[in-house]
């Protein structure tokens, strides 16, 4: 069976051509005409994916191949985009920039897995016909993708626009959907810092937001032509949906952090914790003082950096997760997470005490230590994972270790995971483990490890009952030794080395 799915992909030569102003914009405008819109990111990515999901008032799906089956990511586009009237699919980095030299993984194999066509972003600053050149290129590079229009950004005037648009159609015979022209918008419209733009959840202009990116489209695309060749897609091949019981008794809690400073989940993960029995209970890190009645705890990625100062503040729900662990309760941290998790943080020469569940002391880098994707074995005995499990997914992080604690203090800390490809702690080696917590740079997706929530459930369900056997279902047994700020000689001794505030 087929079905018809209207859809498209905008992509870009490269990074910052102008790809995501163009997908929400897009979206904004489809979404004032009245259609349901569907959004999707390409690749390994939270923030251009949680602004699709702000726009388009649905949850934007992530499609990747490294980290999830090429059958997968077809489902799970097929499934999302059902109930659709369009779907926008915003490529990554250049259109043909993958893992390798064949460009694996790249937007254009995805563009050729979903049959969708594909309208091209470019950035047109300081040159004219030399446009068409490219244009030209791309469409002999590889004759499967289905070239649809171009979008040309940042154009200087009406003379520069219109060379450019005649040189496009004589030597490429493609439509000119749309002339952005060098508008502050494209650089500012969103605030960008180290990990790129900020997030929607800490956006402080977004009175009016819609309305600058609904304008945008509908005076520089043409949106009734984009929906034209988004409608005359191909019928796609019925993936069939995935069996999940969604009536599936909920056993267990588990909390995970949700709030300005932690962000980074992938929607499908908090759906696979759910559809695998357990209920799920949003926690702040910054107003919650401590830690509800949960079976186990998940932290995702975000920006503890950032928030530091107020994480600090509330030391009450640090202690809180810190009781926690030593009590084993199953936690499951990434990055941003695993910074919370750390004995310390240097950032931008300010000293901050983290929960003290490893004893990690971290500084933020002024370069990435770790980018892109990774690749995994598990080597040894954790709560999660079964030995020899390969774990496929990205990792993003300018934290490193301190100089008070090099490659060899971080090798007296237990870890499961053998880095094949990637950075983790630079000494190949990811994954650290205490009691039922394991803390990791790499970000995994669920639909590509597809036994982490089950795993996660049970430990969550094995420590419920220990609880009820013990009577308690709450407070986490043992009161602590206070190691925050100069109430240990370990932070009052980093500080000091760094000449820091605490």
């Amino acid at each position: 069976m087929t079905t018809i799915l209207p859809r498209l992909v905008i992509a870009g030569l490269a990074g910052d051509s102008g790809k995501t102003i163009v997908s929400l914009s897009l979206t904004a405008a489809l979404r004032r005409q009245g259609l349901a819109v569907s959004t999707f990111k390409k690749g390994p990515d939270y923030i251009d994916a949680a602004w699709l999901t702000y726009i388009s008032k649905k949850p934007c799906r992530n499609l990747d191949t490294y980290m999830v089956a090429p059958e997968d990511v077809y489902r799970i586009f097929t499934n999302s985009s059902e109930k659709s009237d369009i779907s926008l699919i915003e490529g990554n980095r250049g259109i043909f920039d993958g893992k390798d030299v064949s460009g694996t993984h790249s937007t254009a194999g995805l563009a050729k897995l979903l049959r969708a066509p594909v309208v091209l972003v470019i950035d047109v600053t300081k040159t004219t016909r030399t446009v068409a050149a490219i244009i030209k290129g791309c469409l002999e590079f590889d004759s499967e993708v289905k070239f649809a229009g171009i979008i040309i950004n940042k154009i200087a005037g009406q003379r520069h626009k219109q060379l450019i648009i005649d040189s496009i159609e004589k030597y490429c015979n493609l439509p000119v959907l749309g002339a952005i022209p060098k508008l502050d918008v494209n650089s500012s419209l969103i605030p960008g810092r180290h990990l790129g733009l900020v997030t929607p959840y800490e956006f402080k202009q977004a009175a009016g937001f819609e309305d600058k990116l609904n304008l945008i489209a509908e005076k520089y695309l043409d949106i009734k032509k984009i929906i034209a060749i988004a409608n005359n897609a191909e019928p796609l091949a019925t993936a069939g949906q995935e069996i999940l019981n969604s009536n599936i008794e909920k056993k267990v809690k588990i909390g995970y952090f949700s709030d300005s400073v932690f962000t980074f989940y992938y929607p499908e993960n908090l759906e696979a914790l759910t559809n695998n029995g357990a209920e799920l209970t949003p926690i702040s890190s910054l107003e919650d003082k401590e830690l509800p009645e949960i079976d186990a705890l998940y932290i995702g990625g975000g920006f503890p950096e950032t928030h530091a100062e107020h994480l600090v503040e509330n030391k009450s729900m640090m202690e809180s997760v810190r009781k926690a662990a030593v009590a084993g309760m199953p936690i499951y941290a990434e990055c941003g997470g695993l910074i919370y998790l750390s004995r310390s943080l240097v950032w931008k020469k300010s000293f901050y005490p983290m929960a003290d569940v490893f004893p990690l002391d971290l500084v933020i880098n002024k370069k990435p230590i770790g980018h892109g994707y990774t690749s995994l074995t598990v080597d040894s005995s954790n709560p999660f994972y079964v030995v020899g499990t390969i774990i496929k997914g990205h990792e993003f992080h300018y934290t490193g270790v301190s100089q008070n604690q090099d490659e060899a203090g971080i090798g007296q800390i237990r870890s499961c995971f053998n880095v094949e490809n990637g950075a983790g702690f630079g000494n190949k080696r990811d994954g650290l483990v205490f009691n039922n917590t394991l803390a990791c740079y790499t970000h995994i997706h669920a639909a590509g490890v597809k036994d982490w929530a089950s795993a996660l459930v049970q430990r969550a369900q094995i420590y419920h009952e220990k609880i009820l056997e013990n009577g308690d279902t709450h407070n986490y047994n043992g009161e602590l030794k206070n190691n925050f700020g100069n109430g240990c000689n370990r932070c009052s001794a980093i500080a000091a080395a760094y000449s820091l505030k605490v």
